[in-house]
């Protein structure tokens, strides 16, 4: 049976590679793009793959999603995973020498980091690969279009995981995301839920439109708009267990074009956030009813539209106690945390549970504990010091 390679193998490789690494995600920050239009990004990632002599095959998902594989012999396939995309911000980065020069695109949730951590493993592999045999098999998973646009879906509708493109059937599967809460240098984790489920939700109100010095002789939407958003914020307050979580947040309202006519119709939009199905499926039949509810009660109609985006990204018991494992002698026990409670963002690592063990893990990005700027902040910037932690768990997962 194939030794696998020891921590500190795997920590001078990372360490030699990591000049190159900081270079590409530099170069990916530069030139972001949003889901499914990530055409650079994929090349450039194939270059890196091409360059250490990794197997892939491109042209997944859409177009942009790429697959990548390190035979063995012997053992069940692990799978590890990146996003690729970026998201539709302008940055506010004055004097970063690698700021986006696309204007309104940025990589504000740390995906070009998620992807040098990636080739950084890819590589680190690779030359381990060359010196010894791997003691499994290893898929890589570069996906486009996290932010909303479920890439991760297509990716498995598209065989990454089931052994019909490459590689054999992955049974167990990693992602890591930047962390700006958690310390430098440190990953955690939870069993269960760790990201919500995420939906999202349009109500459109009918009314009757009139002078606004007439209001009697109109169904006014705008004031029953105004009705339903303050009455959807009882379903979380009154319809939820206090022990569970959800979230209803209204985000836009829109109605009318003229100070002093009133209109004939207003739209509600935003998103619903819940920790399992159950809850998910009580909330949403909760906002039809007191959309359509209090439209009645004001003389107006509600129709109401609910997009199902993302479930919830579920931890497995047992990936979850092998990354604990690895980690700890990896890092050591200190730098391995475990992640208080779950976190009502959306994953769309979602959409590998069911096919795969599957564990998601936060690696810290926080210099000395210090302030971090948040996920989807125009000043975020991955940090540079946290790749090599990266790369260091996530070739461990692989071979250890």
């Amino acid at each position: 049976m194939p030794t696998a390679p020891t921590v500190e193998r795997i920590r001078a490789l990372a360490a030699e590679e990591l000049p190159r690494l900081v270079a590409i995600r530099h170069d990916l920050h530069m030139h972001p793009e949003v889901g499914y239009e990530e055409v650079r990004t994929s090349q450039v990632i194939a270059r890196e793959l091409r360059d250490a002599g990794v197997r892939h095959v491109t042209g997944l998902a859409g177009g942009t999603g790429i697959l990548a594989h390190l035979p063995a012999p012997a053992g069940e396939c692990v799978g590890l995973r990146a996003d690729i995309d970026a998201l539709p911000i302008h940055e506010r980065a004055p004097g970063r020498a690698h700021a986006s020069r696309t204007p309104g695109r940025m990589h504000a949730c740390g995906h070009d980091g998620h992807i040098a951590v990636m080739l950084g493993t890819a590589r680190v592999l690779a030359r381990l690969a060359a010196e010894a045999t791997l003691p499994r098999p290893v898929t890589l998973v570069f996906q486009p279009a996290e932010e909303g646009g479920a890439g991760g879906k297509r990716m498995v509708e598209d065989g990454a995981l089931d052994g019909s493109r490459l590689g054999p059937r992955v049974t167990s599967i990693h992602a890591l995301h930047g962390w700006p809460e958690l310390p430098l240098g440190t990953v955690a984790t939870r069993v269960g839920p760790i990201m919500a489920a995420s939906d999202r939700f349009q109500v459109t109100v009918e009314g009757a439109g009139a002078h606004a010095a007439w209001p009697h002789r109109a169904h006014d939407p705008v004031v029953c708009a105004a009705a339903i958003v303050t009455a959807l914020q009882s379903i979380v307050a009154r319809n939820v267990d206090p022990l569970d979580a959800a979230v209803v947040s209204v985000t836009v309202l829109q109605a009318g074009d003229a100070f002093n006519v009133i209109p004939e119709r207003a739209v509600i939009k935003g998103t619903q956030r819940s920790l399992s199905e159950s809850t998910r499926v009580l909330v949403e039949r909760r906002i039809a009813e007191v959309a359509e509810g209090v439209a009645r009660a004001h003389g107006c109609r509600a129709t109401v539209d609910i997009q199902r985006n993302y479930p919830v990204t579920v931890n497995d018991a047992g990936a979850v106690a092998e990354f604990e494992r690895v980690a700890r002698e990896s890092l050591g026990a200190d730098r391995v945390r475990t992640l208080a409670a779950p976190v009502m963002g959306g994953e769309d690592f979602a959409f590998y549970g069911p096919h795969a063990r599957s564990c998601y893990w936060a690696l810290g990005l926080a210099p000395g504990g210090a302030p971090f700027p948040p996920l989807h902040a125009p000043d975020f910037d991955f940090n540079d010091d946290a790749i090599a932690t990266g790369v260091e768990v996530m070739c461990a997962l692989a071979v250890r």
